[in-house]
């Protein structure tokens, strides 16, 4: 460190000749609010200065880069994503991030960690050593998320502080469990003591939460919040003292909107966030790029925009070797064409060239992934489990809202047979689904229905359910959901669709039944394809997203209804209700 740092200081005072030297750039100053000139020196990977290096003498050896009138920007940080929902392992999140100016992401591998434990993080963390990105890894705080479902791990505050102590855990993850914090629950007390203890940052979550629960929330110190609905939830957290990720995912899209809470005075207490980006998402829109691009479009000036991107996220977790083009700071660097369509020509990753013109540029080598294979395990699976034996017609069903992934309760009249078992009708839009446990062979099974959905043939099915990820299937009768819960045990996890008890598409995803070992390209033509047959062959309502949409069905944290392998909940009140409506 001594010899590093003394190595910086000669070549930013001029005495020696630097790694490197880009030329010709104009650099986006994200502490001072402007664009300035001058040459950068880069040596050990970090940013030596900026001023004339290019013109002095000692420096003749160094190479040089013209950076052709290119605004040089500090590489983009994204303040919260889960890997696990692109559907991609992280070497190939890497790859399709960094060449649209992705140099560092706080990742929270939760949705891994609750089918597969800490076992589920070691990988994640050993993937990711396997990519120029800077993946900084959250524990995951709520493993499982809820005690209303089944989840494949158990973490308590105890088994969280050895994973804390690691210098590859940058801290806390998003906690989701601000009833347990607001209730004094000494459980997720202990959590949250678990990482003050350790030094570490603690991520939020805390939708709808406001008045005297958010200061109790935010009291424990927890830095963000990603689940702002209004302008009012948003002032209210920054007078709390958190900061507002501004979303933009593949599911949600609250980016737009949130922005018109961004003033000159609150600017700073703004970050960017994916949460969660499909490879289809990616690969038509980009990534933070894309967030930048909007902000634009919505009247927001460009380098305060930037600043979201870059050092108000590198603030808000404590990176304080990142974030800004300055003496010391790491040498992640993007090449800009302009300030409004953030047209990417390079990226550099630690003073190093990683992608080029869309390219990303180093070999992948991925980590072998047979310690989160065979992750489906259920227990006495048969149609018979989706029996019903209703006695009411009146029904609580899970309205699929547009535009998001909040649902309604809505109650309809569906029509039974003598059994007391649905029965599919064409002229009403609700069909029978499930969730199957998958991790400990419980054998649970609970059934529901789902409204606005659409499907008039066959079943869909995927182990892809936040946030503990048992399987969803929603189809027209019980033999062909029975159909498309057995293919997907066969096939490891991912999604498949049937009719007439035969799978008509597929997408394997072996890696826990989340992710994927192909490629984006892969995973988005699959998609593609599955999206299209759903559509064109089930029936599904051209407005829904057949996969996605289900993904969401189960999480018992997002108002106002879901099902899960423990039966019908309703988040408002938190407690399961029956299926029957009074």
């Amino acid at each position: 460190m001594k010899e590093q740092m003394m190595k910086i200081i000669d070549v930013a005072a001029g005495r020696k000749a630097a790694d490197l030297i880009i030329k010709n750039g104009k650099v986006v100053n994200v502490y001072g609010g402007n664009v300035i000139q001058g040459d950068i020196a880069i040596t050990e990977g970090k940013i030596a200065g900026v001023g004339a290096y290019g013109s002095l003498p000692v420096n003749k050896d160094a190479a040089v880069m013209d950076a052709a009138g290119s605004f040089v920007a500090p590489g983009f940080i994204d303040s919260h994503i889960h890997i696990e929902s692109s559907y991609v392992s992280p070497e190939e999140l890497g790859r399709m991030v960094v060449p649209h100016g992705g140099t560092t992401i706080i990742a929270d591998p939760h949705e891994i960690v609750n089918v597969c434990g800490l076992r589920g993080l070691d990988y994640m963390l050993e993937a990711g050593k396997r990519t120029k990105l800077d993946i900084q890894y959250m524990l995951p705080s709520c493993v499982p998320s809820t005690p209303f479902e089944t989840s494949g791990a158990n973490i308590d505050a105890e088994q969280m502080e050895e994973p804390l102590k690691n210098d590859a855990v940058l801290g806390l993850g998003e906690f989701m469990d601000f009833v347990g914090v607001i209730g004094n629950n000494e459980a997720a007390i202990n959590k949250l003591v678990a990482a003050k203890k350790a030094g570490k940052v603690i991520d939020g979550h805390a939708a709808g939460v406001a008045g005297m629960d958010l200061n109790a929330y935010a009291s424990c110190g927890i830095a963000a919040d990603h689940e702002c609905a209004t302008i009012e939830e948003i002032n209210e957290r920054i007078a709390s003292g958190m900061y507002v990720m501004l979303r933009e995912g593949s599911a949600c899209h609250n980016l737009r909107d949130n922005l018109k809470a961004v003033t000159k005075e609150n600017a700073g207490r703004f970050v960017l966030c994916s949460d969660d980006r499909q490879p289809k998402t990616m690969l038509n829109e980009g990534h933070l790029d894309n967030h930048l691009r909007i902000c634009v479009e919505e009247g927001l000036d460009a380098i305060t925009a930037l600043r979201m991107a870059t050092v108000n996220a590198a603030e808000c977790f404590g990176l304080k070797d990142r974030g800004a083009i300055a003496p010391g700071k790491r040498a992640d660097l993007v090449f800009l064409k302009d300030l409004k369509n953030f047209e990417i020509r390079k990226v550099f990753i630690a003073g190093e060239l990683v992608a080029e013109n869309g390219t990303y540029l180093p070999e992948i080598e991925k980590y072998p992934i047979d310690v989160v294979k065979n992750s489906v395990r259920m227990k006495d699976f048969s149609a018979e489990k989706l029996k019903m034996h209703l006695k009411s017609n009146r029904v609580n069903t899970v309205k699929i809202l547009p535009g998001g992934v909040v649902t309604e309760k809505k109650v309809e009249t569906v029509k039974l047979d003598e059994a007391g078992e649905f029965i599919k009708t064409a002229d009403i839009d609700v069909a029978k689904f499930a969730v199957v446990e998958r991790h400990k062979g419980t054998g649970n099974v609970a059934c529901g229905f789902l409204n606005g959905y659409g499907i008039q043939a066959g079943a869909i099915a995927v182990t892809i359910a936040h946030d503990s990820h048992n399987i969803i299937v929603v189809g027209v009768s019980d033999e062909e959901m029975e159909a498309a819960v057995n293919a997907l045990q066969k096939q490891e996890g991912g999604a498949v669709l049937v009719k007439d008890g035969q799978v008509i598409e597929s997408m394997p995803l072996p890696i826990a039944g989340l992710m994927s070992d192909q490629s984006g390209e892969w995973v988005n033509e699959r998609l593609t394809q599955i999206h299209k047959t759903a559509h064109e062959v089930l029936g599904i309502n051209e407005d829904v997203e057949p996969v996605m949409t289900l993904t969401f069905m189960s999480l018992a944290v997002i108002p106002e209804i879901r099902l899960t392998d423990m039966g019908l909940f309703d988040v408002n009140q938190f407690a399961f209700i029956s299926v029957e409506a009074e």
